[in-house]
């Protein structure tokens, strides 16, 4: 195995905290730090099934605030690999995540496109090694 950098979190502005960690974990994620700063708290969530962490972000100032939800520029930019899609998108639907599409089958996988309470677009995907298993 090649030794080198990986990518370890990333940081997503939400307007609140505790709403973004309850939101997050209610899909499958863990909280994996809680610390508060004085000024700000140093929050992380981690899928559970590994990879990178995201950093939870509240805003300072009025850019941050009018890049909630914008941060991908109204593109996808997040992508959540799970192994079992329907499991995740119920997740997804009950924590107040929307899909914008019906589910569909692509060469690399099950994918359909879903934003999070606060705008940001993902990608729920099953890689196809798994869709083509439970097929």
């Amino acid at each position: 195995m090649r030794a080198g950098p990986s990518l370890g979190a990333l940081a997503l502005i939400i307007p609140n905290y505790d709403a973004a960690i309850a939101f997050f974990t209610a899909i499958g994620f863990d909280l994996t730090a809680d610390l508060n700063q004085g000024h700000k708290r140093w929050v992380t969530v981690q899928p559970a099934g590994g990879g990178a962490a995201l950093v939870l972000a509240q805003p300072s100032g009025a850019a941050q605030i009018a890049a909630i939800g914008a941060q991908g520029a109204g593109r996808v930019w997040l992508f959540l690999h799970t192994d079992d899609f329907s499991r995740d998108a119920a997740r997804i639907t009950a924590a107040g995540g929307v899909f914008e599409e019906t589910p569909r089958d692509e060469p690399y996988g099950r994918v359909a496109v879903w934003r999070d309470p606060w705008g940001n677009r993902w990608d729920l995907i099953e890689p196809a090694t798994q869709a083509q298993d439970q097929a």
